[in-house]
């Protein structure tokens, strides 16, 4: 069997690389190529589009990238008529995947479509449920999603959150505050000046800076070695940064979940441009905006958004967050317990290769 996958940033890749490695397990002569990182290559996945040239958030920030994104749409199309491809996987990356799927089921529509992860239609309008409604299946990794497709005559297949499966509680052994600020360039450079603030006022405290990439630091414009408290990590995991710190600032998006399943109390910080903003709090009608706080419908971790993403406020919900560790540690508790599930990840591999719940 060969099968085609596409996703177009770190967090649907790593989802990705979950998935093929229990594909792989299951069956080990198939082939899986596409659109991917590398965690996904690690897994065995051919990589034939490297996922960092794609890396995209926002609307305006889509825009610009349009006429190359609609370019490399026929040439992934090609290469699925020429391999004869049997399968297509899509996961997350909305703004891209639901054209690709249209252009799919138009030119090559005997082909079995899955779409894994879809994008949130429940934050971001539910207009273009129409378009998702053109994949074979789909499969969501939150509980409340299956009711929401429900109600649009579209049955969705869940089994938990592979996250789950991922992270367990850390046991904590020091008192740094880890930094999160994002992986994609507009992040870094918003909010790496608010997160130095606090490095700077708090010289008695010791900070953690994680970056993805040695090259994201040529993003930062502030002179990062003149803060003798910071200390600049590149090659160690998630769970060992969690493992020294007591608290994160983290950049909204998957690492919040991540953190929280494994306990770690977090300020989610995000600073996005007016346009965004505009059509994500006002248009689309977003509440909260971290997983965690999305998935039980109540702040577990408090959001510092837009105007309120300022070092002076990151430092006060930073000593609020860390005077309640016993209400914090019921609610992450919960988190939890909302998204696990047996077997999660093998059941969604299982599911991808027989078609069938």
């Amino acid at each position: 069997m060969k099968i085609f996958v596409s996703t177009g940033e770190a967090s649907g890749d790593l989802h990705l690389s979950y998935l093929a490695k229990n594909i792989f397990k299951i069956d080990k002569n198939i082939k899986i190529y596409g659109v991917a990182g590398e965690h996904s290559k690690k897994e065995g996945v051919e990589v034939i589009q490297d996922i960092n040239e794609l890396a995209i958030m926002g609307f305006t920030e889509a825009l610009k990238k349009y006429s190359y994104l609609k370019k490399k749409a026929y040439e992934y199309l090609e290469f699925i008529k020429k391999n004869q491809i049997e399968k297509v996987l899509l996961v997350d990356y909305g703004g891209f995947n639901l054209k690709f799927l249209e252009l799919l089921k138009k030119e090559t529509p005997e082909v079995e479509v899955f779409y894994y992860i879809p994008p949130k239609l429940w934050i971001w309008g539910e207009k273009r449920i129409e378009k998702l409604k053109l994949a074979d299946h789909i499969m969501v990794i939150f509980p409340w999603e299956v009711d929401f497709y429900k109600k649009h005559g579209v049955e969705a297949v869940y089994y938990g959150n592979p996250l789950c499966e991922k992270y367990s509680e850390v046991l904590r052994e020091n008192n740094k505050i880890l930094l999160l600020p994002g992986s994609r360039k507009q992040e870094i450079k918003s909010l790496m000046p608010e997160i130095l603030k606090v490095v700077k006022k708090e010289k008695t405290e010791k900070f953690i800076l994680k970056l993805s990439r040695e090259s994201h630091l040529n993003w930062i414009e502030d002179d990062l070695n003149k803060y003798e408290n910071l200390e600049i990590i590149l090659d160690k995991t998630l769970e060992e940064c969690v493992k020294e710190s007591k608290i994160a600032i983290a950049a909204s998006g998957t690492v919040t979940l991540e953190l929280a399943l494994m306990g770690l109390p977090t300020i989610v910080i995000y600073k996005t441009n007016f346009i965004n903003y505009f059509i994500a709090k006002y248009i689309l009608k977003v509440g909260y905006v971290s997983l965690p706080n999305l998935t039980i419908n109540d702040e577990v971790f408090p959001e510092l958004l837009q105007k309120d993403c300022t070092g002076e406020k990151i430092e006060k919900s930073m000593k609020e967050i860390l005077g309640k560790k016993q209400e914090v540690k019921e609610k992450l508790d919960l988190v939890r317990r909302k998204l696990s599930g047996e077997n999660i990840t093998k059941d969604y591999a299982n599911f991808l290769l027989k078609g069938i719940k």
